[in-house]
């Protein structure tokens, strides 16, 4: 399966981290969210953003300006419209990672904020339409093992940000790694 690491149609660096209070309630937000999946696919407008979310255009343009602000959109090209210019955004990087830790892989437990809780949403259609794959799982483990397991994840993760995108549907992919108080069965005698 190829991986499109020219997607998008501009320059952005691979993976940024986000620890602000300002980064953090800027990716928080599910406009916000759909503004930067769509900016992995290429530049755009706020008229073309706009278009895509079936918004109006004052209401993405003051998401894209709180993304800008973040530090997480920028203006990669413009474009002389009848006098105006016209400004496409892009992403500052093709992967924000949430917390403070250098990378995702160093702590299994740094997830965008109620990602899982999202895709369980997101999912529901699909649910019901008897069109979703997925799996959950328990293991008893230890922490080191559980990071070394994310660290394996974390590159799957990448290839399927990566993807050339095509087709008419637009999928979803939700991984996730935490702690539980699910019960264990005691040691044998």
């Amino acid at each position: 399966m190829p991986i499109n690491r020219a997607a998008p149609d501009y320059e952005l660096a691979e993976d940024v981290q986000v620890s602000s209070p300002a980064g953090l309630r800027a990716m928080a937000h599910p406009t916000r969210s759909v503004i930067l999946d769509l900016l992995l696919e290429r530049a755009a407008t706020v008229s073309e953003l706009a278009a895509a979310m079936d918004r109006p255009k004052s209401t993405v343009a003051h998401h894209v300006n709180v993304l800008v602000d973040a530090g997480m959109l920028k203006v990669v090209r413009t474009r002389r419209v009848r006098a105006i210019d016209e400004r496409y955004y892009g992403r500052t990087a093709r992967i924000f990672h949430v917390g403070a830790v250098a990378h995702p892989a160093d702590n299994p437990m740094t997830l965008q904020p109620s990602c899982l809780a999202e895709a369980a949403t997101e999912a529901a259609a699909a649910h019901e339409a008897d069109e979703l794959s997925g799996f959950l799982r328990h293991a008893r483990i230890t922490a080191e093992r559980a990071q070394e397991f994310w660290r394996r994840v974390v590159p799957l993760l990448h290839e399927f940000n990566q993807l050339p995108r095509s087709g008419d549907t637009v999928y979803g992919f939700a991984v996730g790694l935490y702690p539980t108080e699910q019960p264990t069965l005691p040691e044998p005698e």
